[in-house]
């Protein structure tokens, strides 16, 4: 099995870039720096923020940096994402203070300014009828009363919130001495511009550059994105700083617009935000079909190290060559001979795998739901394995190469081919496909492609139909049996994925259709994305067809138009009354609304709203 997780191991060549990008930072010679590296989920954003950081440890001045990793997905829920990560960079200057025995004073000074900042978000909310009549007194009210100026309205606060506040001025009450005086007035404005300066004057007295590699922000609710943004802007533009940002740009785009929902943003206001925070946009590489082709071999030739076929001096002899060749296009390329060269004697026990990389790297680029997609290959290739034990473990005489091809067609074939495979082996006795067979011949007579049926009229199928092995004599039962349904109590998939529940969560929190969160919902299994639709149709159906949950409901078949049939079967459950005018010009483009449109339109129980936006439609075509 291949982990799921970023890594330092480049096997994609994105070390130049990481060197790029390093570089930048030695060169800013203290002068602060942003830089962000967009690309979409599973593209390698994090392993390349990795390389970047491990580049600069491994410099001769590597003594000069200090590194904070900042995940904000994991404070999602559990702590204020902007005040965390300006907690996690006060706990990392401290301790590196202490640990150097430089500047310590300082450090605590800054941390001591960080709390201020998190009780100063307790008082906020309570207003000054707190401290009026007596109500609190000694520091606590002194507190309150520094913080009047910020706070408006009316009202006394309950006895719980005055025992939050005391609870919490207690926790700080100590490191509060000499920051907050009794009846000193600091206003908020002051406080961040102290905040700012001693930040800045830690970082020159301890003479280091604080990194900071901010990572998963794409993963996050609108909400924590923001927030996190937010706190960075604190402490961007310093000088001895530099930023990291991994996250999908248009993710972060659409999290800039769910923010601001109530105010209409111009794409120029949206990428004016965005760029007032990154100073150097960087793109991860998009992987081609040399560069795929080595990935396959390496993630090959490292199980067949794990199974003791290779030694780890071997593999990384091979590693040398192959991912030298993948960088030198105008050399040759990676060629097959070129992989059967890296590994030498052992290139007979790798035959099969090299074949597989050479056959599968242009059709797993090529292919829409896997796109080159680094993760979505080993996600490819992990469930390969998963179904391979089985049939082992079943005594199942399966042949690898067949299984392969069989998974590639389940993974990127519409659900309406596979079902017309499924129902044409139904209908024979052997098990074999005979109108696959009769295909194979015709295109190794180089004839025109005849479509057998509507569904199977795609390029994809196309170019899969030419793979090695031929399946067309081929009993294929024993590969359907390890195929979807079983695969499903397999590998649990009958659970969303961890990027599946994320996604899951950042479509409930979208009040309006956004189409950056369709891209990301093509990035998943179809069978993630279905569960995704179940549960927020449930949730409509619960919450008596609200709209705005039927508009979150439309990401997933925007994404996975085979979905929209039971999306349809959705909106025909909802009483004729009720019948959703703000969804029918959002679905009017798509083909499987149309019927259903035509059948509102006709239908005499339909209101004559509904009948005049499907009407409007209609006359605007």
């Amino acid at each position: 099995m291949w982990h799921d997780i970023e890594t330092t191991k480049d096997l994609l060549n994105f070390s130049v870039v990481a060197e790029t990008a390093a570089q930048l930072i030695r060169e800013s010679s203290g002068e602060p720096i942003s830089i962000g590296i967009s690309g979409k989920w599973g593209t390698g954003k994090s392993s390349l923020v990795k390389m970047i950081g491990n580049s600069l440890k491994n410099a001769d001045e590597h003594k000069k940096y200090i590194f904070l990793e900042f995940n904000a997905w994991l404070y999602q829920g559990y702590d204020d994402a902007r005040m965390a990560l300006l907690q996690s960079v006060a706990d990392k200057l401290i301790a590196e203070s202490k640990n150097r025995q430089k500047a310590v004073d300082k450090a605590i000074d800054f941390a001591k300014r960080i709390n201020w900042l998190r009780l100063g978000k307790l008082i906020l909310p309570t207003t000054y009828g707190a401290v009026v009549g007596g109500t609190l007194a000694g520091p606590l009210g002194a507190l309150l009363g520094a913080a009047s100026g910020l706070i408006k309205g009316t009202g006394q606060p309950s006895a719980e919130d005055i025992e939050k506040l005391r609870v919490a001025y207690e926790s700080v009450q100590p490191e509060l001495v000499g920051i907050l005086k009794d009846k000193e007035q600091i206003s908020l404005p002051e406080e961040i511009s102290a905040l700012r300066n001693t930040f800045e004057d830690l970082l020159k007295t301890m003479d280091i550059t604080l990194v900071v590699l901010v990572d998963d922000l794409d993963r996050c609710l609108p909400s924590t994105a923001i927030s996190t943004l937010e706190a960075m802007r604190l402490l961007l533009f310093l000088k001895r700083t530099a930023f990291i940002i991994a996250a999908d740009e248009e993710m972060i785009r659409g999290a800039v617009r769910a923010h601001f929902n109530d105010i209409d943003l111009t794409d120029d206001l949206v990428t004016s935000y965005f760029d007032k925070l990154i100073q150097v946009p960087l793109q991860v590489p998009r992987l081609g079909v040399i560069e795929v082709k080595a990935f396959l071999i390496l993630l090959f030739s490292d199980l067949a190290k794990q199974r003791g076929e290779i030694t780890a001096e071997e593999l990384a002899e091979a590693e040398k060559v192959v991912l030298l060749a993948a960088r030198q296009p105008w050399a040759g390329g990676l060629t097959r001979k070129k992989m059967q060269e890296a590994f030498g004697a052992k290139a007979a026990k790798l035959s099969k795998e090299i074949d597989l990389a050479d056959q599968l790297a242009g059709i797993m680029v090529s292919a829409e739901r896997i796109a080159g997609n680094p993760r979505l290959i080993k996600r490819f290739l992990n469930n390969l394995l998963i179904r391979d034990a089985v049939a082992k473990a079943q005594g199942m005489a399966i042949s690898f190469d067949q299984l392969v091809k069989l998974q590639l067609f389940e993974r990127n074939a519409s659900s309406a081919a596979f079902d017309y495979l499924i129902k044409q082996l139904a209908a024979s006795e052997d098990g074999k496909a005979a109108f696959i067979a009769k295909i194979e011949e015709t295109l190794t007579k180089d004839e025109v492609y005849q479509a057998p049926d509507k569904s199977w009229d795609s390029s994809f199928i196309f170019e899969w139909l030419k793979l090695n092995p031929k399946l067309g004599e081929v009993d294929l039962r024993p590969l359907l049996y390890l195929s979807r349904d079983r695969s499903l109590s397999l590998a649990r998939f009958d659970e969303i994925s961890p990027e599946g529940k994320a996604l899951l969560e950042a479509i409930l929190e979208a009040k309006n259709f956004m189409q950056p969160l369709v891209d990301q919902i093509k990035s998943l299994d179809e069978m993630d994305a279905e569960r995704i639709l179940t549960r927020i149709l449930r949730q409509a159906r619960s919450d008596q067809w609200d709209r705005t949950r039927l508009i979150q409901a439309l990401h997933v078949p925007k994404a996975f138009p085979s979905l929209g049939s039971t999306f349809v079967n959705f909106l025909n459950e909802i009483p004729t009354d009720h019948r959703p005018v703000p969804l029918i010009p959002l679905i009017k483009d798509e083909a499987w609304a149309q019927e259903m449109l035509q059948q509102w339109s006709a239908d005499q129980r339909s209101s004559q709203q509904v009948k005049k936006a499907i009407g409007s439609l209609k006359g605007g075509a």
